[in-house]
């Protein structure tokens, strides 16, 4: 490839929003899954730094605890890290053991780093090959609706994981927008107003042309 050393990998070219989510079939702790298999539902796609790590673990148990409420908004969990299968496997076997927690959702071995790569999980500052706490929010067409990174010191919060999906849900089909910390039940904006027409529409109280509530 031009541009690159010998030796070297090329880089992939970043995941953004509203891009069609690399499709892969590998095997996972619920059996082979192929992306293409969660077409009609939304999915909640994650990687984590190791398997046996603590922070890891935490997100784990905490995403195990949420996963019906992400299956009442028909949305699936789906982990992966670069561990093999069989890592996977005892360490889900040792979360249930220690904690009482069954994690029922699959985790994806990816040992050859190809779907971290496709999806730009491998953290070029890291000394080691681990993923960084990359999250994907993958809309029933496949479409990547949201992304976010965390660094490998931080867990990330499941719940503002859950509001996100909820968010993305009702923006997308209430044809509106949702405000800073937006949750079900409370308002949604309006888009502002695009031209002097729609500005001179008589104001509610509390509201200008460029921030109109709506009750969702």
């Amino acid at each position: 490839m031009e541009g690159t050393e010998a030796g070297t990998q090329p880089q992939a070219i970043p995941l953004r929003i509203n891009d069609k989510a690399p499709g892969f079939t590998a095997r996972s702790t619920a059996g082979e899954i192929s992306l293409a298999s969660y077409r009609g539902r939304w999915v909640v796609f994650f990687s984590h730094p190791a398997d046996f790590t603590s922070v890891c673990t935490s997100e784990l148990i905490a995403f195990a605890r949420a996963q019906d409420r992400f299956a009442a908004l028909g949305c699936e969990l789906l982990g992966l890290s670069i561990d093999s299968l069989y890592a996977h496997v005892a360490w889900l076997r040792d979360i249930q053991r220690v904690f009482g927690v069954g994690v029922a959702f699959p985790l994806v071995e990816d040992p050859s780093m190809a779907i971290a790569r496709a999806y730009g999980m491998l953290d070029s500052s890291s000394a080691s090959s681990a993923t960084v706490r990359a999250t994907y929010v993958i809309d029933p067409e496949g479409v990547i609706r949201a992304i976010i990174w965390y660094p490998m010191n931080v867990g990330r919060s499941v719940d503002e994981i859950l509001r996100l999906v909820q968010a993305l849900q009702v923006s997308r089909r209430e044809c509106a927008l949702t405000p800073e910390g937006w949750r079900p039940g409370t308002p949604l904006v309006e888009q502002a107003a695009a031209s002097m027409a729609e500005a001179a529409v008589p104001e509610a109280p509390n509201a200008t042309w460029y921030y109109r509530e709506r009750v969702a």
